[in-house]
């Protein structure tokens, strides 16, 4: 048997992920006359496009089974190109029309071993006798299917001309075909309780609709009177064609993908709750475990083994499972930061399982997952600054957490000489353990893969809630971004989400380009190849006043500078974003504020920690807002970070991930 396989890009990143899940997938049947090929070739970019946005893979089989030794009719209804989905139990057919267990075990069992694609984790649609296919063994084994759909499929085969003679030379008898009739299903085994929903597109303009070969309606009013939920959504003048499919792809690979990321996710907090038992056997304990310490400025990280102390009052001890390499923790080991400590356990991007907790605390306990932030949220009554709708700079820790130490003054980790080690950024996450203040802990979903929430731990969510927060970009405003990293990603990324129509994406590297026009940005600039300044190339020849907001990513002052002289006259706003070596300081002509430009700046977004990374990470869950284009590198094991700054440094690399 033949079949085509596309993968999304981000099936590298899954493929090498420790929490034991895959790439999920979507199966494609096709209907009568067709094979691998047809949806391929006809479905349109649009549905290789949604797949890749979504991060699912398509498997698109052929409709039967081929070769000169394989029965065949003359008739296009029977026989090669239309095995009907069904295991036949008759004469020449026995032998090798046998779709419905090619498609329901073996050939899921094949792409799960040789390309670890839809394991525990897979939705099926098609078109006619391939929406019949879908339905009937979505129907049949519900527990192995996450969702199903359908383009004009054949809803009620015993009723039909087509289905009579399937069933009648396949099984024997059209009572045999029973099993294989989508509205006999609804009706003997539904309500079906795996599936909220089941989505159906069907033409009006189809011919095969008219002669009684579809009956869509059957199994409406059967799904009706079981309680079924159906959509069944009817489009004028559509026929049966291929132009009907790459109309609406894109709407079925995105009810799929939520299924299936809904699946995945009840999936993760399963067996966070079955791993929950093993933590508390190491609390109030210390633990023993892995750290990469930062020794000394400009040196690599040590890998050392380490005691990571009970957490104290207030304080919450976790295992650190996925962590995300920012520029903040290079900025600091190449000793460009005047609050950098030596030696000191660098990190602060990264998803965790809480392990233990100390005496009060209440937010969180063993088995929750969590997020920590550099940024905390006290969220006392009398915390002027959390209370406040104006900032998220609450300083409850910020002193102690410039000095490297815990809210009590003290450490809790020490080296294998009983030296202690200075925290950093109050988080410390290139440990497989780590401790953390209470206020620092923002409680996520266990249905949210820690090795992509971890990055709402800095620089995505930076990016994001400078446009959303710090800025309130509107719709329909206009945008420059200084710098493609991550960061600067991220604020192209929340631009295009808030509505602006033109995005301005500037640097000196035009290989990132790309990801940029991808995120949403409408002009790309190369200020290196500019022969004027890029203010005045922004306000004067992309614009004629300048932009509503720009976002400085980059750290450098100079650009800092460009960046509001080419906000609009009048109004415009420029955001400082990425942070400056120690000692530097900004300049502009005071010219520039007179005439009426904001300059500002944002940590962490304008977040607040504890309440809003959750609902991101929530965003991210529902596929409202993807995050795996950051993910560039992945690496396992909490020794391998060296390698991942390497990486970092050469400049194609977003976000390298760490799996401990």
């Amino acid at each position: 048997m033949t079949f085509a396989l596309f993968l999304p890009s981000s099936h590298g990143t899954l493929l090498r992920s420790k929490n034991g899940q895959s790439t999920p997938a979507i199966y494609w049947l096709s209907g009568l006359t067709c094979d691998d090929t047809n949806f391929c070739t006809k479905a349109s970019a649009a549905a290789f496009g949604a797949a890749d946005r979504e991060g699912v893979a398509l498997v698109i089989p052929d409709t039967s089974p081929r070769g000169e030794d394989i029965a065949d009719d003359d008739a296009y209804d029977l026989g090669r190109g239309a095995g009907f989905y069904v295991d036949a139990t008759e004469g020449q057919w026995s032998d090798h029309y046998n779709m419905y267990s090619y498609i329901n075990e073996e050939l899921p069992s094949i792409l799960e071993e040789k390309y670890g694609v839809g394991v525990r984790a897979k939705s099926i649609f098609g078109h006619s006798m391939g929406g019949h296919g879908a339905l009937t063994i979505a129907m049949k084994d519900p527990a192995n299917w996450a969702s199903v759909s359908a383009f004009a499929p054949i809803c009620n085969p015993t009723k039909c001309g087509w289905g009579e003679k399937a069933f009648t030379n396949y099984l024997g008898s059209v009572e045999a075909g029973k099993e294989y009739d989508a509205t006999l299903l609804i009706e003997t085994r539904g309500p079906f309780v795996e599936y909220d929903d089941i989505l159906i597109d069907q033409g009006l303009g189809d011919e095969f609709l008219a002669d009684g070969q579809l009956r869509p309606e059957s199994l409406e009013e059967a799904a009706n009177r079981v309680g079924q939920a159906v959509t069944l959504r009817r489009h004028p003048d559509y026929d049966h064609s291929y132009y009907f499919i790459s109309s609406f792809v894109d709407d079925h690979i995105s009810f799929h993908a939520r299924r299936l990321r809904k699946k995945q996710g009840v999936q993760r907090a399963a067996m966070s709750t079955e791993g929950s038992a093993l933590l508390s056997s190491t609390a109030g304990k210390p633990i023993t475990c892995k750290a990469m310490v930062a020794r000394a400025p400009k040196e690599p990280l040590s890998c050392e083994t380490i005691t990571v102390d009970p957490p104290r009052a207030g304080e919450v001890r976790v295992k650190v499972i996925a962590n995300a390499l920012c520029h903040t923790d290079i900025y600091t080991l190449d000793g460009y930061d005047p609050e950098g400590l030596f030696p000191c356990i660098l990190g602060h991007e990264a998803g965790c399982i809480v392990e233990s907790v100390g005496e009060g605390v209440t937010s969180v306990r063993p088995g929750d997952h969590v997020i920590p932030c550099y940024t905390p949220q006290c969220a006392r009554p009398d915390c002027i600054f959390c209370q406040s709708p104006k900032t998220n700079l609450c300083p409850a820790i910020r002193g102690t957490q410039g000095q490297g130490v815990m809210p009590d003054g003290t450490k809790r980790f020490k080296d294998e000489d009983g030296k202690p080690i200075f925290h950093f950024m109050g988080c410390s996450t290139m440990s497989e353990y780590t401790v953390l203040s209470e206020i620092s802990c923002a409680k996520i979903s266990k249905e949210a893969p820690l090795e992509k929430a971890c990055l709402f731990g800095c620089g995505v969510s930076t990016g994001l809630g400078a446009v959303w927060n710090t800025c309130k970009v509107e719709t329909d405003a206009s945008v420059a971004v200084f710098g493609l990293g991550a960061v600067g990603l991220a604020v192209i990324q929340g631009a295009k989400m808030a509505g602006a129509s033109k995005i301005i994406a500037v640097d000196i590297n035009p290989a990132k380009f790309d990801m940029a026009r991808k995120l949403g940005a409408t002009d790309t600039v190369d200020s290196s190849g500019l022969d004027k300044p890029i203010a005045q190339h922004i306000a004067g020849d992309l614009t004629p006043w300048g932009v509503d907001y720009s976002f400085d990513c980059t750290g450098n002052v100079d650009v800092m500078r460009a960046a509001l002289e080419c906000a609009h006259r009048g109004w415009g706003t420029s955001c400082v974003i990425g942070v400056a070596a120690s000692g530097h300081e900004i300049s502009t002509r005071p010219f520039q504020l007179v005439t009426g430009r904001i300059w500002k700046g944002t940590a962490f977004g304008g977040f607040k920690s504890r309440t809003d990374v959750p609902s991101l990470v929530d965003r991210m869950v529902s596929g409202e807002l993807p995050v795996d284009h950051y993910i560039t590198h992945t690496f396992d094991g909490v020794e391998k970070t060296n390698e991942a700054i390497d990486e970092l440094h050469g400049g194609s690399c977003l976000r390298a991930v760490v799996q401990y």
